[in-house]
């Protein structure tokens, strides 16, 4: 029989039945798509890959979200082995600088990238943080039993070689990272001090970004060793800090020293930051201080100490 034929009525039914039939079916289609587009997101967001990865990966194990992130690992501690080696020449001075500070104790480090981009990446700044964590906990085995002063440095390989956990070295982590963001990442240095109870360690980060850790980051950083202080001295140690930062002393020189003008490089004749009329010396007299040390970082850029 021709459909032609068939009377109105039942051609009216059978069009409703196959309407329902597909609607249902989209209907259906929708739902699995939205889902597999929120699981895509959930992964996207958790790792920072890439869609086109992070879709790979959820197509190869069937949507299991907890193997695809394992695998997406895998294969950038993989990639990023290989481009370590190939960016490895690759200039970079951008980046962070990041201090974490302990009761009398103080870490400071910086980890370099090429783009301002790159720095601003959350997986990049946890890094960072973890680096600074890695140097904090290689500067309490080293000073354990010891008193007075403590200062030591880590550069480059020697920093990338810390453990931050069981079978895991920060060079690990580096390779992943670089994996991850595909742009050269370089552990440049790290610089750790112990005081005795009566010191102070005051502390700086200029352009600072706050991770939700509550480590301060930027592009640049001080620390200073000092002793004494009237009133409320974590102030004092910040405004010594942000002198550092700002004016680049090379060395410390002596309270009675005279300056030498707008050159002056050694710390203590140089004008005050915050109050040009007198000299650092003069405003540590004031408030009853002494510096002993300094430590200034500045990203990209070879760091100025205290000698």
């Amino acid at each position: 029989m021709a459909f032609c034929s068939i009377p109105r009525f039942f051609r009216a039914n059978f069009n409703k039945v196959c309407h329902s039939q597909n609607f249902k079916a989209l209907h259906t289609n929708s739902h699995l798509l939205a889902a597999e587009k929120a699981l895509l997101l959930k992964l996207r967001k958790t790792t920072g890959y890439t869609f086109i990865n992070c879709k790979k990966a959820l197509e190869k194990f069937d949507n299991d979200i907890k193997q695809a992130e394992s695998w997406l690992h895998e294969e950038a501690q993989k990639e990023g082995w290989t481009k370590v080696t190939r960016l490895e020449g690759r200039q970079a001075k951008e980046g962070l600088i990041c201090q974490l500070l302990g009761e009398r104790n103080a870490v400071m480090v910086e980890v370099n990238c090429e783009t301002d981009f790159v720095a601003r990446n959350e997986h990049f700044q946890q890094l960072v943080q973890d680096v600074a964590l890695a140097a904090m906990a290689h500067h309490h085995r080293k000073i354990k039993g010891q008193s007075g002063y403590v200062k030591s440095q880590l550069i480059g390989g020697d920093l990338a070689a810390l453990s931050v956990s069981e079978g895991t070295s920060l060079a690990d982590l580096l390779a992943l990272t670089i994996g991850r963001l595909g742009e050269n990442i370089a552990l440049k240095r790290a610089v750790m001090l112990g005081v005795p109870p009566e010191w102070r360690i005051g502390s700086y980060i200029h352009s600072s970004v706050v991770r939700a850790t509550g480590s301060p980051m930027g592009r640049y950083g001080a620390l200073v060793v000092f002793q004494g202080g009237r009133g409320d001295v974590e102030a004092l140690g910040r405004k010594l800090g942000q002198h550092v930062v700002g004016e680049a002393p090379i060395s410390l020189g002596n309270a009675d020293d005279l300056p030498c003008g707008d050159s002056e490089t050694r710390l203590l004749p140089q004008s005050f930051l915050l109050d040009p009329s007198r000299t650092v010396a003069q405003y540590l007299a004031e408030e009853g201080a002494r510096i002993l040390d300094f430590v200034r970082f500045q990203c990209g850029e070879g760091g100025s100490e205290g000698k």
